[in-house]
């Protein structure tokens, strides 16, 4: 049986933790950041997130871990 390849699309948008958990940016921090007007707003979109457990499964085969 041939090996898994990797989904890249996922892969250039997902990072695995130490511990194995699925890490994420945040949505909307792209561009159009003027129509923001709450710095809360903006500080609660920094960063990244983890993924769900329910997701992380089908997004753990397509990276083949």
């Amino acid at each position: 049986m041939p090996k898994m390849k990797t989904h890249k699309a996922v892969a250039k948008r997902v990072s695995v933790t130490g511990s194995g958990k699925l890490r994420r940016r945040k949505v909307g921090l792209a561009h159009l950041q003027s129509k923001r007007s709450s710095t809360t707003q903006m500080r609660n979109n920094n960063g990244a997130m983890t993924i769900a457990k329910s997701d992380s499964q089908n997004i753990k085969q397509l990276l083949g871990i």
